[in-house]
């Protein structure tokens, strides 16, 4: 067997690896019992106005219009260029969508900062936003049983345990992280969670396929320096692949823009507590559910001729 090109003791670490990933998921859990989460107008309810200018225009200029207006609240962030500006009213602005278009436009023109043209208008009511909280929190919980299920069937169930508790953590670490730092928390995060997820995972099996191969070929070694090697094989794809996705999600996060910013900073937090989570969650786990090379090992049928 070739020798890999990583020779690291990583499960040397583990315990002080553990330690942070405990004190992470603490201070996320503490954020989001104390700060909550701050939700966007997909889970409160509110109106959404999209509107364009001729020019360029600041962002604080087209607030100071709509505060002169008594739209107190209003969120404003630019939506693709500096001249397209995504105005959201909360829910307790009293009024049918069409009366609130109509008072977002009258400010906005009132602000002279040059003509107006509306683009688009979305009402989401209270009760609609109150349904897609729960569905957000289903369609998380449905995906970690889901990826357990699969992962006990391809491998073994004490492989399922590591993963789902691996996607767990980088779930509340990423929406903890969000809560942290006040991130707009709307449908595009709940994408990006379950997009970290599915990438968690695949990295995940990546290196419990690798374990799996190696339980034969290494009889006499012990379960922890099989998952040592096993990692070790594997580091060079998964610092290609982290990355490549890193790379690819910096531009985003810096130039991306308000209307990608929430979905990619949140991507790029769940990516990188993905690849470390892959390494120190899901692979060390199965050390303490008793994994040993006699579970892996398929048994020789009677007769069959095996080779030393």
């Amino acid at each position: 067997m070739a020798e890999p090109q990583f020779k690291v003791d990583f499960m040397r670490y583990a315990p002080v690896m553990l330690a942070l990933s405990g004190v992470l998921i603490l201070v996320s859990i503490l954020s989001l019992a104390v700060r909550g989460l701050n939700f966007g107008i997909d889970f409160t309810g509110g109106t959404l106005v999209e509107v364009q200018y001729p020019a360029p225009v600041e962002l604080q200029a087209v607030e100071a219009g709509l505060m002169a207006r008594g739209l107190k609240g209003a969120v404003v962030q630019y939506f693709g260029t500096r001249r397209e500006v995504l105005v959201r009213i909360p829910g307790n602005v009293v009024g049918s969508t069409g009366e609130i278009s109509s008072r977002v436009l009258d400010a906005l023109h009132g602000a002279d900062l040059g003509k107006v043209t509306l683009q688009r208008v979305e009402f989401v009511g209270p009760q609609v936003g109150e349904e897609l909280v729960t569905s957000a929190a289903l369609a998380l919980l449905y995906a970690l049983l889901a990826i357990g299920a699969y992962v006990a069937f391809r491998f073994e169930y004490r492989f399922a345990i590591g993963a789902i508790v691996s996607l767990g953590h980088d779930a509340i670490v990423t929406v903890g992280f969000c809560s942290l730092i006040g991130l707009e928390f709307d449908l595009t995060v709940v994408a990006a969670v379950l997009t970290v997820i599915g990438y968690s995972i695949n990295d995940t099996v990546v290196i419990y396929d690798r374990i799996r191969e190696n339980f034969p070929r290494m009889r006499k070694a012990s379960t922890r320096e099989i998952i040592n090697r096993s990692v070790n094989e594997t580091m060079t794809r998964t610092i290609a692949t982290t990355a490549t996705v890193v790379l690819a999600l910096l531009p985003l996060v810096l130039f991306g823009g308000d209307a990608i910013h929430s979905f990619s900073l949140a991507m790029l937090i769940g990516v990188v507590a993905g690849a470390y989570s892959t390494i120190y969650v899901a692979s060390w786990s199965l050390l303490p559910t008793g994994l040993s090379a006699k579970d892996m090992l398929i048994p020789a049928k009677e007769g069959a001729h095996t080779t030393p």
